[in-house]
């Protein structure tokens, strides 16, 4: 009886954008926004529009989109859209195919939404991405991957590190696909039955035991001898990672997805990838983080690599990683005799542009005081910014403002969370950032 309600919550947890707007479809139509950096064509924006590369500081209708998109997905620098028929469109940077287009197309075409090729013998129903790598899932439940990764993304087997066009994870075949997620250079995958699976780089024990054995990555030796990173500037921060993803490239590889062992027996509701940490929720409750803890985004005291407990107080029901902080959407007995539960999100990690939305440790779970009484819905972190969805509809925003990330028509950072009065008017479905850019599904 507890595995069928956990694979219940599992199905309910995948297809919740699906099922959020589903009142509206014999009535509406749907549409994509988009705000913030335009420079990699991510926005989808027109040159006509905001000019080649241009930002966007508020939210901007996406044209040339079909008007029954059913739901959205953001990669590190471009956009995936899913239509309620099951087919797939893409725009963004296609430096590595990651648009799905053959072999790269033209960078003045990266701002143009096209239909993922290849794809046609496929009712895609969800759809995922990386920096350089995408991913959807049939209605089937197989997983076809696309792209270009020295660090095995596409999990289509040794030393394939590029496919211009989706192929299918054949290692995955016999699984039903729910879910995946992307770091930087690994990936998670979700099965229907609560099963998971990694592949991809694997150091820092952010796949778990997929790897075998657990190494420490010089990206995160380079950053803890380097004390400048807590104080540093967001460019310095960036050279130091970048620094040490150069010395990484000699560390150990996963190229097809194994099944992480430690969790045999436990099933698990959801996944969330940071740049190089991964956050597990299990059907019990218990939430489990692993791999990189530069920023203190794995939220426990307990040091060692491998997967273990995050030190946390509320119930998560919903989770999601930034580039190095972490999310949760948790509940929480109330203290007064009304006898409820709370709904609140929990933040911790990376805190240098104030993408927590709050003061106070940076390494401990805790509220995002400003959102209380709010009831999130959904939230979704980008490089240092984050924004979350309500049950009434409301868009809130906060963190770093540069290139008009947060939509408020500014450059201005949010130290707490700021409503996105321009969505007011709108019924907002789905909500999601990449690193530097969102997106926002509306029925109009």
């Amino acid at each position: 009886m507890l595995r069928s309600v956990a694979k219940t919550k599992t199905k309910m947890a995948v297809q919740f954008m699906f099922q959020s707007h589903r009142r509206f479809m014999s009535t509406s139509n749907f549409a994509v926004m988009s705000f913030g950096d335009g420079s990699h064509g991510a926005l989808g924006l027109p040159t006509s529009l905001v000019g080649l590369g241009v930002d966007a500081y508020e939210p901007t209708r996406v044209p040339s989109l079909p008007s029954d998109i059913a739901a959205v997905s953001a990669g590190h620098y471009h956009s995936l859209a899913v239509t309620s028929q099951g087919e797939l469109w893409a725009w963004g940077r296609d430096l590595e195919a990651q648009l799905g287009r053959g072999l790269s197309s033209p960078r003045d075409s990266w701002n143009e939404p096209r239909r993922v090729i290849g794809l046609g013998q496929v009712r895609v129903k969800a759809a995922f991405a990386s920096g350089v790598v995408s991913a959807a899932i049939g209605d089937d439940g197989s997983l076809w991957t696309w792209g270009r990764s020295k660090r095995g993304q596409l999990g289509l087997g040794k030393e394939v590190i590029e496919a211009v066009v989706p192929s299918k994870v054949e290692a995955l075949t016999r699984e039903k696909i729910a879910k995946v997620s992307f770091g930087w250079g690994h990936a998670l995958a979700l099965t229907e039955d609560g099963k998971l699976f990694g592949w991809g780089y694997s150091a820092d024990g952010r796949l778990g035991s997929a790897a075998g054995t657990l190494e420490t990555s010089p990206l995160e030796s380079s950053t803890l001898e380097n004390g400048e990173l807590l104080s540093s500037t967001l460019e310095a921060a960036e050279k130091l990672v970048l620094e040490g993803m150069e010395k990484e490239k000699n560390m150990p590889v996963i190229w097809e997805p194994r099944l992480v062992s430690e969790l045999h027996g436990i099933h698990v509701l959801d996944i969330a990838c940071g740049l190089d940490h991964s956050l597990i929720l299990c059907g019990c409750g218990t939430l489990l983080s692993c791999g990189s803890n530069t920023y203190g985004q794995l939220g426990r005291v307990k040091q060692d690599l491998g997967m273990f407990p995050v030190d946390i107080s509320f119930r998560p029901t919903y989770i999601a990683s930034g580039l190095g902080h972490s999310l949760a959407i948790c509940r929480s007995s109330q203290s007064d005799d009304s006898g409820g539960d709370t709904v609140s999100i929990v933040s911790w990690g990376w805190n240098q542009s104030s993408q927590l939305g709050r003061v106070g440790p940076e390494n401990t779970p805790m509220k995002v005081e400003a959102l209380e009484g709010e009831a999130p819905l959904s939230v979704s972190g980008g490089r240092v910014h984050s924004i979350s969805l309500t049950s009434s509809g409301e868009v809130w925003v906060w963190g770093c403002g540069k290139n008009g990330r947060l939509g408020l028509g500014s450059s201005i950072n949010e130290a707490e969370p700021a409503l996105l009065f321009s969505l007011e008017d709108h019924k907002v479905l789905q909500v999601v950032s990449g690193f530097d850019h969102n997106l926002v599904l509306v029925a109009e």
